[in-house]
């Protein structure tokens, strides 16, 4: 018998360090931590206007975030760049 799998989880890179795996994804105002370091941001156009998404590094890691500031959606925030 095989499971059914309603929805795809986030890939996790293997090597995620430990504060990367605790970082709450797409919630807005959730918290990065110490080891991410802001590497540029940019402007893109959603249905509620204009949002900055700024990307970060993890010294410790390597894994690359996005954080998108909108604040029409809750739903916005902390997410891992796919490699």
């Amino acid at each position: 018998m095989t499971e059914a799998r309603s929805s795809k989880p986030e890939p996790t890179p293997a090597h995620l360090c430990a504060s990367c795996a605790g970082i709450q994804r797409n919630w807005r105002r959730a918290p990065g931590h110490v080891e991410l370091q802001q590497r540029g941001n940019r402007k893109e156009e959603r249905a509620s206007g204009l949002v900055t998404i700024t990307r970060y590094q993890c010294d410790q890691c390597g894994t690359v975030w996005d954080y998108e500031n909108d604040k029409q959606n809750q739903h916005a925030g902390w997410s891992m760049v796919k490699r």
